[in-house]
């Protein structure tokens, strides 16, 4: 079966740059999303205490 000729047509470039920002802004939202649940997950998340900040009273 031949590939669509215009899937493969270059039209300046466009489809190259759809081809390489698609996989990579969706890679992007999946790695947002896992850091947000990660985050979400931490204990002391939900009482604000900022990044690298220890919760115990030594």
């Amino acid at each position: 079966m031949p590939a669509n000729p215009l899937l493969l047509a270059h039209q300046g470039g466009w489809d190259e740059i759809l081809m390489v920002a698609g996989p990579l802004a969706l890679l992007a939202w999946l790695l947002w999303l896992a850091d947000r649940r990660a985050r979400r997950m931490q204990p002391g998340a939900d009482r604000g205490a900022p990044d690298g900040a220890d919760d115990s009273n030594d």
